[in-house]
């Protein structure tokens, strides 16, 4: 599948990165594309210049805003961020229309901080613009959800996330969740654990784009997962993970697969690696809220089997209880059984579900307070009436 990239703000600029440094690794590894394009779009020109893989012109790191801003961003006033992005949207249509590729894009792939100022606002807005300009390409979004600390110390991170949340739900075909707080590592400085978990979102991708793009017939799956598959399968709020199992490179002699017990440790082994996917999904959900789910199963051609496939099938729908199950296979030449899991047309994200709520509460609780000080003003006002004015 081959994928348009737009980054929205600082988070999702930095995943965008990471999205054009795969892209390289897959040409490099696979000699195969899964980007038509990478773009960088942000009202904060120094987060612009910080990116490494996206190219550095002016089309493809979109600076938004200037003459408002003067390039130093929203200060995460996110209703900003929109209006910036209906006033220089034009900017973005007008770049990816002049992509060389552009006519390969499968689909459009927009990705911002849910909590942010730039891109929580921008994201929609752009979206809307996509999707009324080119009618017949799905438009799929990657929301990354604030940390913890963020939620607890900043009000307006909240606030952010909830409209966002609620605005692109509306416009993009999905909406791929990343939560945060799920790859934090308490060890890490804090530069190296942005920068893992920019690494660790996107990650997941790899496998699956790739899968349905080689050309070489020994890594061709015997069930390929193709775009029609994955357009199939996105619908509605959706998490991803991959879950991955280390395989031996050399095979004892006495090790054979027609022995029963290496069979059955090889099945144990796939479904080993699903429940590794599914604990890693990007946002903590239950599965049989899920209405479509896909697997795909990326193995060293020697550790491929109907066993394994077929097992990975039923077991994904045993964890969904009836949801509707895509699922293919994707050989190569690896050290690891890795296992990719969508789960899609999520009825119940509880994560959603409490954005929600808290920001209801905090509107209400700012138009209180907004009424108690227009109030205090008004007294102070009062006790000064009788006092001269120098004006």
């Amino acid at each position: 599948m081959k994928l348009l990239v737009i980054g929205l703000g600082q988070c999702g600029c930095r995943i965008a990165d990471q999205f054009a440094r795969m892209a390289r690794q897959a040409k490099a590894e696979r000699n195969v594309t899964i980007l038509t394009g990478a773009y960088a779009v942000n009202s904060d020109k120094t987060d612009l210049t910080g990116l490494t893989y996206i190219q550095s012109d002016y089309m493809h790191r979109i600076l938004i805003g200037a003459r408002r801003t003067g390039g130093h961003g929203v200060g995460k006033i996110n209703e900003v961020g929109a209006e910036l992005a209906r006033e220089d949207g034009d900017k973005v249509v007008d770049a990816i229309r002049a992509a060389p590729r552009f006519y390969e894009t499968h689909a459009f792939l927009l990705i911002a901080g849910a909590g942010g100022g730039t891109g929580s606002g921008s994201i929609s807005v752009i979206a809307q613009m996509i999707k009324d300009r080119y009618v017949g390409k799905p438009l799929y979004a990657l929301c990354v959800l604030p940390f913890e600390h963020e939620q607890a110390t900043e009000v307006r991170t909240v606030y952010n996330a909830a409209t966002c949340l609620k605005s692109i739900k509306q416009v993009a075909d999905a909406v791929f969740l990343a939560d945060n707080q799920r790859y934090v590592r308490k060890d890490a400085s804090l530069a190296n654990n942005l920068d893992k978990i920019n690494k660790q979102i996107a990650e997941p991708f790899y496998d699956l784009l790739c899968a349905g793009e080689v050309t070489k017939v020994k890594h061709v799956g015997a069930k390929v997962v193709d775009a029609g598959d994955i357009m199939q399968t996105l619908e509605g709020w959706t998490a991803i993970g991959v879950g991955r199992s280390e395989v031996p490179t050399l095979r004892l002699p006495w090790r054979s697969t027609r022995q029963f017990r290496a069979k059955t440790d090889e099945t144990l082994k796939g479904v080993q690696t699903m429940d590794a996917a599914i604990s890693e999904l990007s946002v903590t959900c239950n599965p049989r809220d899920a209405g479509k789910a896909m697997y795909l199963l990326a193995a060293p051609h020697r550790d491929m089997t109907i066993d394994i496939v077929k097992g990975l099938g039923d077991y994904l729908r045993e964890l969904t209880d009836g949801a509707i199950i895509r699922g293919g296979d994707f050989p190569g030449e690896r050290s690891s059984i890795d296992v990719t899991v969508i789960l899609s047309q999520l009825a119940n994200v509880q994560a959603i579900r409490e954005y929600y709520e808290r920001a209801g509460t905090i509107v209400a609780s700012q138009k209180q307070r907004a009424k108690e000080t227009q109030t205090q003003l008004k007294d102070l006002d009062e006790i000064g009436k009788q006092l001269p004015t120098l004006m």
